[in-house]
């Protein structure tokens, strides 16, 4: 798995998702089903997305007891996604569960990576909401280095710390960065943001694209000038 944008299909139903996804002709962009789509649809959207040849991102940010967590990837094994994703700060113990869970018995998985800090929490929000006073990138550097140890194949981080992250994880650790934006686009409630090209001198591995590309009003022309700025 080389570059790429993923597509966060931030849709409340199966309806629009679907419209959005026929105006792709040829190309079938990886897309992100996150918690609204997935819960609104269940099981059976991210069947029918992947029988349709897309790569899928399930993001459901998992956070819980190891062994709840370690029976819920097993389910979510069975969907045939390419990538899932946790909390780093549900803990060694629960990300090694997770792996476990994760893992068919031939021995295959989707590739699992962990959120470190959310792009919508900044500096001031981590220390009064969280209780937590050191610096955000040393939170980040911290997360990320636990998750490794744990064996996860990456992280989902914002594309300030991309580089960051592969200097103390290593050049294979996967960094995949939301908080993408234009730079003649609205940056929305997302704190630490960065615009593709940006995000591609950095050395992000995937970008994460939602609202600029879904709520442009040339979604394909959009999707390809992301493509052109990331992966080109």
């Amino acid at each position: 798995m080389g570059k790429d944008v993923i597509v966060a299909c931030d849709f409340s139903g199966k309806e629009q998702v679907l419209a959005f996804l026929d105006k792709f002709h040829g190309r079938k962009p990886f897309v992100k089903i996150g918690m609204e789509l997935y819960y609104a649809e269940g099981p059976a959207i991210v069947r029918e997305i992947k029988a349709r040849g897309h790569q899928i991102f399930l993001d459901l940010k998992l956070h819980d007891i190891p062994n709840t967590v370690k029976k819920a990837m097993a389910v979510l094994s069975n969907l045939d996604v390419d990538i899932t994703n946790l909390h780093a700060a549900g803990t060694t113990a629960m990300m090694k569960a997770a792996l476990e869970g994760l893992t068919r018995p031939d021995g295959t998985r989707p590739l699992l990576i962990a959120v470190t800090q959310l792009t919508s929490t900044d500096q001031a929000a981590m220390e009064q909401d969280l209780l937590i006073h050191e610096p955000i990138d040393q939170v980040v550097m911290h997360y990320a280095e636990t998750a490794r140890n744990a064996g996860l194949d990456g992280v989902v981080c914002s594309p300030l710390e991309a580089g960051k992250v592969h200097a103390r994880c290593g050049k294979g650790f996967l960094t995949v960065t939301p908080g993408v934006r234009f730079a003649d686009g609205d940056v929305g409630d997302q704190k630490r943001v960065m615009t593709p090209a940006q995000a591609k001198r950095i050395g992000s591995d995937y970008i994460v694209v939602g609202r600029p590309i879904t709520a442009a009003a040339d979604p394909v022309a959009a999707y390809e000038r992301c493509v052109a700025e990331f992966c080109d």
